[in-house]
Parts: C-alpha cells; structure tokens; sequence
C-alpha cells in the first residue's frame, strides 16, 4: 500500500552529535592521532591579552581551514556554508549542532590581518611534520623533489615588458670562487666586478598579481603561475617541504638551500635523493657530493645542434691533457673560464681549414670551434652514473609513488590546480596549509589502517 510521507522536519529527536558521524570517517581517524593543541600557543602572541571583542579561537579556525583543503572546498564562503550542514565537520570543530557559526569575513579578515606572513603556516606545517616523524612515518634517508605549477590568480592578457634581473641560483657564491680558482690555476687575472653583475631578462610582468610568474615551458601552458617545489620522504610520501616561486624561476634554484632547511630543521640524515631531470645540473651535482648525499637525476638530453653539425658527444674528454679531442684527433686544448662557470677549449684554426668534416663541425668564420664544459662537469658525470645502478634505478622509479603521487592526489582531491589568492606571500601560505593537510591525512590514514585479516 503506497502512503503519502508528511513532514518530519519539524519533529523533535534525542540525538548526540557524536552518534551522527560514521565510525570511519576520516575527520574521526585525524582527531584520533593529531594534536592540534600547539597552534593555540604558537599565534598566541598575535592577539591582545586584555583589551576587544572575544577573538575566534585559532585552533577552530585552523582546523576549519584544514577542512577546506581536505575536501577541495576552494572558497571560504563556501566553507562556512558547508560546516553549518555537514555534522561531522561540526563534530570535528567541537560545534554543537545549535551553535551559531562563524562568518566568512572572519577568517578572511584573520587570515589578512594576523596571518599576513608566511612564518604562522611554516610553524604549523613544520609542527604536523614533527608529529609523524615522532610516529616514525618519517626517517629523512631517502627523498623525493619535484615541482608543480599552480594557475595565479591572472588575467595572462593583462601585463606590462619589464626588464629584470634573472635569478640566481644557491651556489653561485661558492661558483664565483671556483671560477677563481680555475682561472689562477691557469695563470689567467681574476673576473672584473661588473662582469659579476645579475643578467637582465626582457619579461611579462602582470598587472593583476605582479608576483605571478610567466611561464614559457615546453608541454606546459603559457601564462601567469606559481611553482610548489615539494619535496617529500621515501618512507610514506609525507610532505617534508614545499616552497613557492614565480613559475618563471627554474627548479634547479632553490633546491639545495631548502635542502639544507630539511637536514637543520628536522635533522635529517639524508643519504640519496631522487630527482627529475630538471635538476640535473653540474651546480646540484657539486652541492649533493659535499654534502655527501647521492643524487639520482633523470636524464637530460642535450640541446641537439642546427642541422646537419656535429654534436659535442662526437669530442672525447681527455683528462690528463684538459682537451678534447676531435674526430679527427686534434686536441682542443684549454682557452679560458667564462663568469658562468664554462671552461672554453679551442681547436687550431690551421689545421681546421684543411679538416674534411670542417662544414659539419663549425660556421665559425675564423674556423675555430669551440666546446665547453664546466668546472664542476666531473661531479655532473659521477652522478650522472648512479642513474644506471640497481639501486638508482629503484630509487628513481619511486619517484612516481611519491613525489609525483603526492602532486596527483593535491591537483585531484585537494584544489592545487590554482593559486586561491594574490602575492606570493598568500599563495606560499595557501601551499603550506593544503601540504599541510595532505601530511594529517596520511597520518591518519597510516595510523588507523585496519590489519589485514591472517590467511587461512
């Protein structure tokens, strides 16, 4: 017999808020495991103690926050219309189910206020990646670091050309005095100074975030990003780092410092790192040999030549003489040391104008040909070797496990595809929060994991 249903929402129940949230729900296995406690402590200091209106408690807005980026809820509007419906975002902010909730303005305006650098998302960032090295998720041996491009907050049709001056990488300094070096070991006078000065680069330069960078990169789309440079341990892919740069600001750049960042923060022994070939450079190389840290990089092929001229690769090294020598066997010997770090070595133009293979070699019109290579190539090469070990070979195929997983499930799950703000100091921090909340999640997930039931 089919009955016409009446109205129920009016009806009084006797309910806990408790009984309402399933078992399984992942906002009951992060309750269970994080300890949210130290945020109370760390922004403390940014509120009056004795004076306005009662604040919003940060631990709640933190963790309403932490929501947000769990569930891919991109707007904070939206956020707060979401924890006034769903009961377990309530359970989990400890909101009964007749408490009035926050406006949206308040965390915006917290958010722009008090929370205006990125040192507060650090903290807490750092804090959360403390607690799974203390449930030993982590152990810092092994990690991963690769780099993601996040669309700015931009119209890429509204900019103005700037000149500015390029980046420079981390090592440069110790680069500068290799230089030195090389050239007093070849008894040839020191760089001038403004030879030393940054190159300039022609750029587009936003108008809507002018922190925003624009990126030109093969197989990539053109216009204004960020990059999150992320870095995240072998063990369980816990995120161990992120850092944000214009996306026009190569890989290669800020990669050993944040390096260094991990080992004196965490203390982590690190004993190989993997890499994409973006990172395969003499420079990282170098800096991964004294730091005594094996570096597994993928391969990076060559700028190939205008057609129908020969490759560097047809030139063997020759240690002992510091030349190369030709198809032909002529030696290049060494010539001088550019103030990037490039060793030029010169063939004989006597001999060349007779060469056979002259047409295919150079277009110099003094036919002199030159090949370089830089100062710290040998350690470019030793690394480069450990790509073809056994066990480099299973570290870099771990990459897409980890690193690149790690990009898949934010991009997917978590809202990493866009930079949610403007400036680089609001999208560094959105990143921290969102890798942040990634790491809570797999915690969680670790942490709780039923056992598998025994065989019969």
């Amino acid at each position: 017999m089919l009955k016409k249903p009446s109205p129920e929402q009016t009806a009084f129940e006797m309910v806990t808020l408790d009984g309402l949230v399933p078992k399984d729900h992942l906002l009951r296995k992060i309750d269970a495991v994080i300890d949210f406690s130290f945020i109370h402590d760390r922004v403390e200091g940014l509120y009056c103690p004795d004076n306005g209106r009662p604040a919003l408690d940060p631990t709640l807005m933190f963790k309403s926050l932490f929501i947000g980026y769990l569930f891919g809820i991109r707007s904070e509007r939206q956020l707060v219309r979401e924890i006034e419906v769903n009961v377990a975002y309530r359970w989990f902010l400890r909101m009964k189910l007749t408490d009035r909730v926050f406006d949206a303005s308040t965390l915006s305006q917290n958010r722009r206020r008090r929370v205006n650098n990125t040192h507060v998302a650090q903290d807490i960032f750092d804090h959360i990646v403390e607690q799974a090295i203390c449930h030993g998720l982590v152990d810092g041996s092994v990690l991963y670091t690769d780099s993601t491009h996040l669309k700015a907050n931009a119209n890429k049709g509204k900019y103005d050309l700037q000149t500015v001056a390029k980046s420079r990488s981390d090592y440069w300094a110790e680069l500068d005095r290799a230089i030195e070096a090389e050239r007093a070991l070849h008894g040839q006078k020191p760089l001038k100074e403004k030879a030393r000065e940054p190159e300039v680069k022609e750029t587009k330069v936003s108008r809507t975030d002018p922190d925003a960078g624009y990126m030109v990169r093969e197989g990539k789309p053109k216009g204004f990003f960020y990059l999150d440079h992320r870095t995240v341990d072998g063990r369980h892919a816990i995120i161990t780092d992120t850092h944000v740069t214009p996306a026009n600001v190569h890989d290669s750049i800020v990669y050993l410092d944040r390096l260094d960042r991990q080992r004196q923060r965490f203390g982590f022994d690190v004993q190989a790192v993997g890499l994409d070939a973006g990172y395969a450079t003499s420079g990282i190389a170098k800096g991964l040999e004294d730091r005594q840290i094996l570096g597994v990089t993928g391969y990076r092929n060559p700028t190939p030549p205008r057609p129908g001229m020969m490759r560097k690769s047809k030139f063997g090294y020759d240690g002992k003489q510091d030349g190369y020598v030709c198809p032909q066997g002529q030696l290049l010997p060494y010539a001088t040391t550019d103030r990037n770090g490039y060793r030029h070595y010169r063939s004989d133009p006597k001999i060349c104008r007779e060469c056979p293979l002259r047409a295919s070699c150079t277009t110099n019109a003094a036919a002199i040909r030159t090949i370089t290579r830089h100062v710290w190539a040998d350690a470019r090469e030793r690394t480069d070797t450990h790509r073809l070990t056994p066990w480099g070979k299973a570290i870099y195929r771990r990459r897409k496990e980890t690193v690149e997983r790690s990009f898949a499930d934010a991009k997917q799950l978590h809202g990493h595809r866009y930079a949610r703000f403007r400036s680089l100091t609001r999208v560094a921090c959105q990143c921290l929060l969102a890798a942040a909340a990634q790491n809570i999640k797999k915690i969680a997930l670790a942490l709780t994991k039923a056992p598998k039931p025994g065989l019969a």
